[in-house]
């Protein structure tokens, strides 16, 4: 996949790192990611923490944020990706958590809603997503859309960084 080569070769040129956590895409995002040959200059690796149980314990996502706002849910997100970070050092961090389906959906959150978290140097951001299809395309269109969003994100840096006279 040419994003991902792109995104591979923006931080291995800048130094920099990539860790994800993982819930309802179940180690799909770094299976892209790790059929880059060369990839483990840049890539840390990857926590799939299906479970609140695991979400709390490796990534130490807040049992209070899970049990009001539930583990789909921006909270979380954000959590997820400050806990990968603070696990492995990367310099950039994503997140994934959702409802691939077929079941486990609710008229607030129906199957396909999936929240994506972003962090690196001076971004911190989430997004929220509603995904169609089966288990299997929610769960492929939530790992394109987490590429997507990372390429953006480093693209934004970049911008942010020329508008400020820096390099």
């Amino acid at each position: 996949m040419a994003i991902i080569d792109d995104i591979v070769k923006t931080l291995e040129e800048r130094r920099q790192t990539l860790a994800f956590a993982e819930s309802c895409t179940g180690g799909k995002l770094s299976a892209a990611f790790v059929n880059i040959s060369g990839v483990s200059r840049v890539f840390r690796g990857s926590v799939v923490a299906y479970s609140n149980a695991m979400k709390e314990t490796v990534l130490d996502v807040n049992s209070a944020t899970i049990m009001s706002l539930g583990a789909v849910s921006a909270p979380t997100a954000l959590e997820m990706a400050r806990g990968v970070q603070s696990i492995s050092n990367a310099t950039w961090t994503l997140s994934v958590t959702g409802i691939a389906g077929p079941t486990g959906g609710s008229n607030d959150k129906p199957v396909g809603t999936v929240f994506f978290a972003i962090v690196g140097p001076g971004i911190e951001q989430w997004e929220r997503q509603r995904f169609d299809g089966d288990r299997a395309q929610v769960q492929d269109k939530a790992v394109a859309f987490a590429i997507d969003l990372l390429g953006r994100a480093l693209n934004s840096q970049l911008q942010l960084r020329r508008d400020h006279g820096c390099k």
